[in-house]
């Protein structure tokens, strides 16, 4: 749906110019399903030096979007016994967000296994709809927080497996209405 092709330098002893180059390639599946939306404001204080939301920021982003979801669906992370924790992360970068703006990041889920899932993002802005700024993923291990070893998903998202399309490529279902959730996080100007 995004393709984004990302260049891994192989660092040695010679000039990073004289290096080959890897291509790598990041995609958010066509076979997902938009369980939440959630606003948040771009602040100030996301910039850097150059002017644009830092590159570390979007995952702040992704991180909110997962974690209101998480809690909607299985109730408060932070007094739980079990939770998730990142198995791997990334982004592609398509366009420079700037202060001022208001975003729409909103969150897919894929393969869905005993332990783990596949979360994805897409960032808007809501003054510029259906242009996607970033997307990126990541894959969720649920885990006790006693031994820090893999346990079963929770029964409210292992139930979004048979939610998913039969093939890939289809149309993507969104959740019901009882399990897709929108929230509004007030814009505050510094």
């Amino acid at each position: 749906e995004l393709p984004c092709r990302a260049r891994i330098w192989m660092f040695g002893t010679s000039s990073l110019l004289n290096q080959p180059s890897i291509t790598m390639r990041l995609d958010i599946p066509e076979h997902k399903i938009l369980v939440h939306e959630l606003s948040l404001p771009i602040l100030w204080g996301d910039m850097d030096s150059l002017g644009h939301v830092n590159n570390t920021i979007y995952f702040r982003y992704m991180e909110q979007a997962r974690v209101t979801w998480i809690e909607a669906m299985t109730g408060s992370l932070t007094e739980a016994k079990e939770g998730p924790v990142i198995a791997n992360a990334f982004f592609n970068f398509y366009r420079p967000l700037v202060f001022p703006g208001e975003l729409v990041v909103r969150l897919y889920v894929a393969s869905p296994g005993r332990t783990s899932i596949d979360t994805f993002v897409t960032i808007e802005r809501r003054d510029d709809p259906a242009i996607t700024y970033a997307a990126g993923g990541a894959t969720l291990v649920w885990v006790s927080s006693e031994d820090g070893r893999p346990m079963p998903l929770p029964e409210p998202i292992r139930a979004l497996e048979g939610k998913l399309p039969a093939l890939p490529g289809s149309d993507m279902p969104s959740a019901s209405a009882s399990e897709f959730i929108v929230v509004a996080v007030p814009m505050v100007l510094q």
